[in-house]
């Protein structure tokens, strides 16, 4: 079991860092993959519900930090968060960031004394790419091609990676979808990062959630919050909209939130807006973390 690496906080938010899993075959190409934890000072001894936070960045960009201000405020009210550094298209393809964020929840679930929560109440949150690995984790958490990272825990790989609800904040749901969005609106960035974390076009339609859903292959369907801001320029209002289509018709239970007039990632910044949406957020998993495990 790997002790905290660092400490750092102020005096409400204690956070720590963790090494989750290592991957890569020889020691020179060893990637060490860490967690940061944050815990309310005030609520240590209270907590029982945890979250787990998936960055955003296209795939390509951002890491475990950048999501801090959501994370902090979720701490705040009283969750365990612990926010992954995952392989990308800087050092991997796709299924790696899924396999990566697999590896984090069983290590979550597996040292669930020792951060003082229940493992049955463990949610899932992503942002723009990061909500599509949330995605595709939180409906396929236990399927072998999404197995592939061992955690820094002994047994950890006998657990289930399976959450009791999911938040897909402006969820890039659709790879292949939104590659066509990207070439269309000239945004040569997005369309290079596609192609950074992908093989090609069949690999990006093969890892759409809303295909998953429509062809049955979903082994589960928590509760799912979604995000669309009105101006959000990467994220088509169309793609969000068949996601929450194909989620209801397969039986998903589905709250949605629109945004008018903010862009796409707005919450990586403190803001009122950021504040609402945290406790949108926070009423979300207060809900659902209830639950044992995820509806089917």
């Amino acid at each position: 079991m790997s002790p905290p690496e660092e400490t750092a906080g102020d005096d409400s938010v204690s956070i720590d860092t963790f090494i989750y899993a290592r991957v890569g075959e020889r020691v020179a190409d060893r990637l060490d993959l860490r967690l940061e934890s944050y815990v309310s000072r005030a609520r240590a001894a209270h907590l029982g519900r945890a979250v787990v936070m998936v960055h955003g960045g296209a795939w390509t960009t951002n890491d475990r930090h950048s999501p801090h201000v959501v994370c902090r405020s979720l701490a705040e009210a009283g969750f365990a968060v612990f926010s992954l550094d995952f392989r990308d298209g800087r050092n991997g393809k796709h299924p790696c960031a899924v396999q990566d964020i697999v590896a984090g929840i069983r290590y979550v679930r597996a040292r669930a004394d020792d951060f003082g929560i229940d493992p049955d109440h463990i949610a899932l949150v992503g942002s723009s790419s990061g909500g599509h690995l949330a995605l595709l984790t939180a409906i396929q958490p236990d399927l072998p091609e999404h197995r592939g990272t061992r955690t820094t825990i002994d047994g950890a790989e006998d657990l289930s990676a399976g959450v009791c609800c999911v938040v897909a904040l402006w969820p890039v749901s659709d790879p292949a979808r939104r590659l066509r969005h990207a070439i269309e609106t000239g945004r040569d960035e997005l369309v290079q990062a596609h192609f950074r974390y992908y093989r090609d076009e069949a690999h990006m339609r093969d890892a759409s959630v809303q295909r998953r859903i429509r062809a049955g292959e979903a082994q589960n369907l928590p509760p799912l919050f979604v995000v669309q801001p009105g101006e959000d320029a990467n994220v088509p209002r169309d793609m969000t909209l068949a996601l929450l289509r194909e989620y209801q018709d397969a039986g998903g239970t589905v709250h949605y939130h629109f945004y008018p007039g903010l862009p796409h990632g707005f919450a990586y910044g403190a803001s009122t807006a950021t504040t609402r949406l945290s406790e949108e957020i926070r009423w979300f998993l207060a809900r659902y973390t209830a639950c044992a495990g995820g509806e089917r």
